[in-house]
């Protein structure tokens, strides 16, 4: 029996992990808050590098940051960044793992204030998604994103700025910037 291969998105084609990400997780609405933080935090990772290579390192990082607890994740102190700094299988950037410290403290904070950190991050999506028919269509940041990032920085959050807040949000299913072509489109 002759199977018809699924197309997908230009970025991820070839790449087995880049493919079973972009079909199960990119792209679809997300309001999990545990899920939420785990992106906010990946995609602070990202910034200034590959998305590639923050997923390969995705399991690294699940098992350093305690599965992701914000609550545990607050409480780190000067030992645990040592040991996050001697991590080969993250990125040993001091300023992200404080970032990721501190933005776990910020979405905590955020959070008891909205009930759910969903309810908060979902008012920047946009009414509507464009429908992208191009690569070239995709943009880096859009104005809901600008504004994103200035609030997230107004409540103390770091390293999350308007590229890594559009990022969040096409991760997260904020926005579907899946191209024509793609079965997810």
């Amino acid at each position: 029996m002759i199977t018809k291969e699924k197309k997908r998105c230009f970025w991820c084609e070839g790449d087995a992990l880049y493919e079973k990400y972009h079909d199960e997780e990119w792209g679809t609405p997300c309001r999990d808050d545990q899920k939420l933080f785990e992106m906010l935090i990946l995609e602070s990772f990202q910034a200034g590098l590959s998305w590639r290579t923050i997923l390969y390192k995705r399991p690294h990082f699940k098992k350093a940051f305690l599965d992701f607890n914000p609550k545990k994740i607050s409480q780190f102190k000067e030992n645990d960044i040592k040991r996050l700094l001697k991590n080969n299988g993250i990125i040993r950037n001091r300023l992200k793992i404080e970032a990721a410290i501190n933005n776990a403290k910020s979405f905590l904070e955020t959070q008891k204030e909205f009930g759910s950190f969903a309810k908060y991050i979902w008012q920047f999506a946009p009414k509507k998604s464009k429908r992208r028919y191009s690569p070239q269509s995709l943009p880096t940041t859009t104005k809901e994103s600008d504004f994103m990032a200035l609030e997230l920085k107004r409540r103390g959050f770091k390293f999350l700025g308007a590229t890594t807040c559009y990022a969040l949000m096409q991760s997260t299913g904020m926005v579907n910037d899946h191209i024509k072509g793609c079965h997810k489109f």
